[in-house]
């Protein structure tokens, strides 16, 4: 995305962030809500680098965006708190950061195994899930990669992990440490696809030339705001800024902002 778009979408979200939390008529932050949400005073927003869901940054400006980043800015603004950025390699240690409670929210894959650890929002975006492989592969279509010798890289302690480990009758699956790691396997021929959302995966295509994404998709993920259990005194607050959050356009242009591809916004 050129420069100038960018700093124009920019520029949308952040309108759209004052509309959230300074509208005509804002909701009241109910002090039992504020101090659920932001129990530290500040809230503490879970990212890891790579994805738009999270955050990515642009590498001619080094501009910062993606949902998770975005939305935990809205948020705190909604909140009237300050925001504090924790940066991790990848989304199974955001998830545990949340769960534990060093971070306040992130944005995620809302799977039934993580509801046992982390509550969320209704779904907010459907992704795609797909694959990366080299151009020349033999395999054309996302159906076409469960085969004999077939090594995919996932994303070690990611859901894409623990489906593919439950769906595979044949393929086998290599954990990457973060998504750099996973470009390395596939320049280095140590995997034949990697599997993730096509978020992610148009994410990665500009540095791993002489690669595709697959047609065809093998699931989809559906992202919630998460936050970590024992705080249902700000789940109404929270349910409420997502809905708004989608029905604002406030979402929409995060998503524009943040370059995500692959992604429907939900109704």
């Amino acid at each position: 995305m050129n420069p100038l778009r960018r700093n124009l979408l920019a520029l949308a979200v952040t309108a759209a962030w004052l509309l959230a939390s300074c509208g005509a008529l804002p909701p009241a932050v109910d002090p039992a809500a504020k101090s659920a949400l932001a129990p530290a005073g500040a809230l503490r927003v879970g990212v890891y680098p790579g994805s738009p869901t999270s955050l990515v940054q642009d590498a001619k400006t080094g501009e910062r965006s993606g949902v998770a980043l975005d939305l935990g800015h809205a948020l705190a603004a909604r909140l009237g708190v300050p925001v504090r950025v924790v940066e991790f390699e990848r989304v199974a240690q955001v998830v545990d950061a949340v769960k534990s409670g060093q971070v306040d929210m992130t944005f995620t894959n809302a799977t039934a195994a993580r509801a046992r650890d982390v509550d969320f929002t209704e779904p907010m975006l459907s992704l795609e899930l797909g694959y990366l492989v080299p151009i020349q592969s033999s395999i054309t279509h996302a159906n076409e990669v469960d085969r004999p010798g077939v090594r995919v890289g996932v994303t070690q302690g990611s859901s894409s992990q623990a489906t593919l480990g439950r769906l595979y009758k044949q393929a086998t699956l290599t954990p990457a440490t973060s998504l750099k790691h996973a470009q390395d396997l596939l320049r280095q021929g140590q995997v034949q696809a990697y599997a993730t959302n096509k978020g992610i995966l148009f994410e990665m295509l500009p540095a791993l030339p002489g690669f595709k994404i697959l047609d065809g998709r093998w699931g989809e993920e559906h992202m919630a705001i998460a936050i970590p259990k024992g705080r249902e005194a700000g789940m109404p607050f929270l349910r409420q800024f997502a809905s708004d959050a989608q029905a604002s356009g406030l979402l929409k242009n995060m998503v524009a902002k943040s370059g995500l591809r692959g992604a429907l916004q939900r109704d």
